[in-house]
C-alpha cells in the first residue's frame, strides 16, 4: 500500500508540473479562528442579509450568530426550541445505532450538517441523522418541513442515503419565491436532490419532487491533491453546497475544490482548487481526509469553514476557523 500511494504522490506532481488537468488555485485573502461554539465542528454556513450564520454537528439546540469584526471571530449562541422529528421509515439500523451513540456522547444527536436562508430571513437547518430540514422563523418560532417521502425513496433507489453518517450534507435554497431547496448528498454515492414547495387546499404546504428528485449521482474514488501529505485515492465526496449567480458551487472536500454545477441536470462545469494555501505545513491536521464543512459564495470570493473535530492542527490551533479566498481572475462565471 506504501509503495501505491508513492506512486499516487509521484504521479500527481507529475501532472501537476506538467499543467495537465490542474485547476486554478484560488488565493487566500484571511483566515478567522472562531470563538464561542461550545461544541466545536463549524458544519455550515449562511448569510442573511448582512448576518453570517453558523451551525454546529455537536448542538441540537442552538445556532450561532457571528460577530465578524474582528480577525477571531465570536459565535453568538441562539437557542431554538426543535419540536419532535420526524421518522424516517428507510432509516436503516445502522443509521438507528449510530445516532443513539452520538446522543450518548452528547454529540448532537440530529446531526446539523447545513444551514441557508431565504429572501425573508428564515433560516433553514439541515439534520443529517434524519434527512430532515428544520425552519426558523426570524421571530425564533421553527417547525419541521413537511418533505414527502417519494423524495427520500428516490435518492435511496439511486444509491445516495445507504450508509450511516453519509447521507446529506448540505442545502441551499433558490428558485423564483424560494421555492425549491437543493441537498447535497455526501458519499457513496454522492449526488444532488431537488425538491419544490407545493400547495394543497386548504394551505398545506408539502415539498416534494416536481418531475424528478436525483439531478445526479457519482460514484468512486478520486485522489486527494498532491499538497495533501501521503496522498492517496478516497471516496468522492460533496461537504456542502452554495448558490451563486444561478449557479451551484459543490464543496468537494478530499479534492480541496470548489466546483460550479449547472442547474438542469447537476453537471460540473468548472473547478478551483484551494489546496496550495489551505495546506501548507501550518495548517494541517493529523486527519487523512478533508475538514472543510461550509461553503458561501459570492462576487468577491468564498467563504470556507472548517470542522476541526476538537483537533488540533499543526501551529496548534484547535478552534473551527473560517477561510475567505479571493474569487478566481475573471469570476466565478468564467
Amino acid at each position: 500500500m506504501m509503495k501505491l500511494n508513492l506512486f499516487i504522490a509521484g504521479f500527481l506532481l507529475v501532472w501537476s508540473s506538467l499543467g495537465l488537468a490542474a485547476d486554478p488555485e484560488l488565493r487566500m485573502l484571511s483566515e478567522h479562528p472562531v470563538d464561542g461554539m461550545r461544541g466545536g465542528n463549524l458544519s455550515g454556513l449562511a448569510k442573511c442579509g448582512e448576518q453570517l450564520w453558523t451551525v454546529s454537528d455537536r448542538d441540537d439546540d442552538r445556532i450561532y450568530r457571528l460577530d465578524t469584526q474582528d480577525k477571531v471571530w465570536k459565535a453568538e449562541a441562539v437557542l431554538i426550541n426543535v419540536p419532535p422529528v420526524p421518522e424516517d421509515p428507510g432509516r436503516t439500523l445502522a443509521m438507528k445505532t449510530h445516532s443513539f451513540f452520538r446522543s450518548l456522547a452528547g454529540n448532537g444527536a440530529l446531526d446539523f450538517e447545513g444551514i441557508t436562508c431565504d429572501a425573508s430571513q428564515n433560516r433553514y437547518i439541515l439534520s443529517e441523522t434524519y434527512s430532515a430540514i428544520l425552519k426558523i422563523s426570524p421571530t425564533g418560532k421553527s417547525s419541521w418541513l413537511r418533505v414527502s417521502p417519494q423524495m427520500l425513496t428516490m435518492a435511496r433507489e439511486n444509491g445516495l442515503l445507504v450508509h450511516a453518517n453519509a447521507l446529506f450534507e448540505g442545502l441551499v435554497i433558490t428558485g423564483f419565491l424560494d421555492t425549491e431547496i437543493w441537498l447535497a448528498a455526501e458519499r457513496q454515492k454522492r449526488g444532488l436532490v431537488k425538491i419544490e414547495r407545493l400547495y394543497f387546499p386548504p394551505f398545506n404546504v408539502v415539498w416534494n419532487c416536481f418531475s424528478v428528485c436525483v439531478v445526479m449521482t457519482e460514484e468512486g474514488l478520486a485522489p486527494q491533491p498532491p499538497q495533501f501529505p501521503d496522498p492517496k485515492w478516497v471516496d468522492k465526496d460533496f461537504s456542502d453546497i452554495a448558490l451563486f449567480n444561478n449557479k451551484l458551487f459543490l464543496l468537494d472536500r478530499n479534492a480541496f475544490k470548489i466546483c460550479r454545477h449547472e442547474m438542469l441536470t447537476g453537471k460540473q462545469e468548472r473547478c478551483w482548487s484551494f489546496a496550495a494555501d489551505a495546506l501548507i505545513a501550518s495548517r494541517q491536521y493529523s486527519a487523512r481526509h478533508g475538514m472543510t464543512e461550509a461553503l458561501l459564495v459570492d462576487a468577491q470570493g468564498a467563504w470556507i469553514g472548517v470542522d476541526n473535530n476538537f483537533a488540533t492542527r499543526a501551529d496548534g490551533e484547535s478552534r473551527p476557523i473560517v477561510w475567505r479566498f479571493s474569487a478566481p481572475e475573471g469570476g466565478w462565471s468564467q
